[in-house]
């Protein structure tokens, strides 16, 4: 059964980013996201071999989490990571024609935005929800200023400078996801120490942004 983004979202609104993964590492650690509670999974592009590692993913966690590519650049990227079953796309920048193709594949669109006219081109171009970034320039006040004049429904995930410290105020500011990276996995870290960072992230965001 294959599992929709609104569905994965309600269930955890985080990302969990794996920058620098190994293919003949990641099913563990996918397996232990999900176990942690985490529906919504992105392997970046500048990652070792990411294409084999997100169609790993995408096999594996078919119906039990959404799968994703980060830093995608192209329109060829969009193609290459369709044909891997993955469903997400996540891109650092506005790129009209990367979201033109996303949409047009019927993938999800999440491009990285830190502007007002950035905020409104990606939108205007088809994309299903905005990543803030880089998160730690923008700050949780900067949001709130664009979240002023966003159409109310806009999902936006900050990602970058937002570690369980900054949960509460992201989420105050109207972050409806976070992108979570360096503090839940680092290149070398096994299966295990994500396991125990990801059973704390989740609780924690549930215990300030949910509770």
């Amino acid at each position: 059964m294959s599992l929709d983004f609104a569905t994965a979202f309600a269930r955890c609104p985080l990302v969990a980013i794996l920058r620098g993964v190994r293919p003949d590492e990641v099913e563990p650690i996918g397996d232990a996201l999900v176990a942690a509670g985490f529906t919504l999974i992105e392997v970046p592009m500048n990652s070792p071999d990411p294409l084999e590692s997100i169609g790993r993913l995408a096999r594996r966690l078919e119906g039990q989490a959404l799968i994703g590519a980060g830093t995608v650049l192209s329109p060829e990227e969009v193609r290459q990571v369709a044909e891997t079953g993955a469903t997400l796309i996540v891109s650092p920048d506005c790129n009209p024609s990367v979201i033109a193709e996303t949409r047009a594949r019927g993938l999800v669109s999440f491009p990285g935005v830190m502007t007002p006219t950035e905020c409104f081109t990606a939108l205007r171009a088809g994309a299903d929800g905005l990543k803030i970034f880089p998160g730690a320039v923008i700050g949780p006040e900067g949001l709130r200023a664009i979240r002023a004049v966003l159409p109310p429904e806009t999902p936006c995930f900050a990602v970058g400078g937002t570690g369980p410290e900054t949960f509460a105020a992201w989420h105050a500011a109207g972050a409806t996801g976070l992108g979570i990276g360096s503090a839940l996995y680092r290149p070398g870290d096994d299966a295990a120490t994500v396991a125990t960072r990801a059973a704390a992230i989740v609780a924690h965001y549930d215990e300030v942004c949910r509770g």
